[in-house]
């Protein structure tokens, strides 16, 4: 361990507070203080977990996705189950046995071990997934009585924190390595599959840590371990740990029922504010999201908020990304209210902005062709809010989006997220539109999608 570690160790545990950080060790009693008595505190916590998944196998060639070359090679290749295994760490909340890990982790297990730190075994089933936080919650069948880790407010962690990451790097077993909060706020920096706000912290984090503990010097835990930043695969001194505000507000999800992540719904596009703009809006310093697209059913066109104007703050939290604000709204939860502070033509103004679901309205309107049909088992929605926020598309988006390209779909191009406007040149905005489209014989269709930002003519004969 570092001398300054050391010191600094010495110094929280002496008495705590900026005062007891002057104090030096005044007798080799003090010299001797280590991370041990934490660690045996909080370790036991911390678990190990062994997921199985079943997948496809099946041997591939460039030219089987192609719509015109697929039909030569159908029946090639006919897919097999694999079994796939995965290891990663988890986190204990509660006496009963909720858990903690990350989504990349279990999300797709068919089969779920966890071992506790004393060698005991349980089975385990996921309440609630979300690949996009990368953050999962599970349950263990027949737990009670389990050490847990208490949760610290994570807005309250400071850059210079002493901190442990106790996980199990490379199946090597329960480790733990120390460091400190390197920074907060991280957005869209983390090498992984979750998408958002971190902590950032030099405790060396490896595969295998993920879903392990990120705790402070009296045992809290701040963060849950995902992803690093990394070149060689192993630890390089930056990694990054999902707070545990967020990670409460997925368990309160988990236990009122949910098994998805609801998020609240911005309805909204925006940028950060550089220095060149900053200055265009009069601003002393780059800071803040300037709102350039609403969707009519926005609840921050609702509350009085227009394109153009600067958010600067949700709850009295500075935002500067939109990952930092769609952040701020999760951890407020929904149904509850948010303050937001903006900037209008060099004013300062509040609304108080409603935290809730991308609204379902109008009804999405659901349907698959049926046998018979051209493109018999293509799934279709009416796209409304709650679909875009689903399919993640833009806020612009009217029309049909394709939920399931089905068989014969996939072979014409048509993808899951296409937005399909016109069918032969007649435009569409009902799935019951283009299934009449459909059904109109024509030696020939011309179908009119909108695919991310571009649009494309997929062209097929009957």
């Amino acid at each position: 361990m570092r001398a300054v570690e050391i010191l600094l160790i010495m110094a929280m545990w002496l008495g705590g507070g900026a005062a007891m950080a002057q104090q030096v060790p005044q007798s080799a009693a003090q010299i001797q203080l280590s991370f041990a008595p934490l660690v045996r505190a909080t370790a036991p916590a911390v678990v190990n977990i062994y997921a199985r998944f079943v997948t496809e196998d099946r041997r591939r060639t460039p030219f089987m996705d192609d719509p015109f070359f697929e039909r030569f090679f159908e029946g090639f290749g006919r897919p097999e189950p694999r079994v796939e295994n995965s290891l990663g760490s988890g986190v204990i909340l509660s006496a009963d046995g909720i858990i903690v890990s990350n989504y990349h982790v279990v999300g797709m297990a068919t089969d779920i071990r966890v071992v506790l730190a004393d060698r005991r075994e349980f089975t385990a089933r996921v309440l609630l997934g979300d690949a996009e936080s990368d953050l999962a919650i599970l349950q263990l069948e027949g737990a009670e009585g389990l050490p847990f880790l208490p949760f610290r407010a994570s807005d309250t962690v400071e850059v210079g924190e002493l901190v442990l990451a106790i996980g199990n790097p490379f199946g090597v077993g329960q480790t733990v390595s120390s460091g400190i909060v390197s920074g907060l706020a991280r957005s869209g920096a983390a090498n992984g599959s979750g998408r958002g706000y971190f902590v950032q912290t030099d405790a060396p984090i490896n595969p295998g840590n993920s879903g392990g503990a990120l705790i402070d010097v009296r045992g809290q835990l701040i963060g849950i371990n995902t992803s690093i930043l990394t070149r060689s695969g192993g630890s390089n001194g930056i990694g990054f740990a999902i707070p545990s505000d967020l990670v409460a507000t997925f368990v309160a999800q988990a236990q009122e029922g949910r098994s998805s992540f609801a998020r609240p719904w911005a309805g909204m596009r925006g940028q950060s504010v550089d220095a060149e703009m900053a200055e265009a809006f009069g601003l002393d310093r780059p800071g803040g999201i300037i709102i350039s697209a609403l969707h009519p059913q926005s609840p921050f066109g609702a509350a009085g908020v227009d394109v153009g104007d600067v958010i600067v703050a949700v709850d009295g939290q500075p935002v500067n990304t939109p990952p930092e604000m769609i952040y701020r709204m999760s951890v407020g939860g929904l149904g509850q209210t948010a303050r937001i502070h903006f900037l209008r033509e060099g004013d300062m103004r509040e609304a108080d902005v409603p935290l809730m679901a991308a609204p379902d309205v109008p009804e999405r309107e659901a349907l698959a062709l049926q046998r018979g049909d051209i493109l018999s088992g293509l799934g279709l929605a009416r796209v409304n809010p709650a679909v875009i926020a689903e399919y993640n598309l833009s806020l612009e988006s009217a029309g049909v989006v394709v939920t399931d390209a089905g068989q014969f779909g996939g072979r014409v191009g048509l993808r899951v997220g296409d937005v399909i406007v016109a069918i032969n040149n007649r435009p569409v905005a009902r799935p019951a539109e283009v299934a009449e489209a459909f059904r109109v014989r024509a030696r020939s269709y011309a179908v009119s999608v909108i695919r991310g930002t571009r649009r494309i003519t997929l062209r097929f004969g009957a």
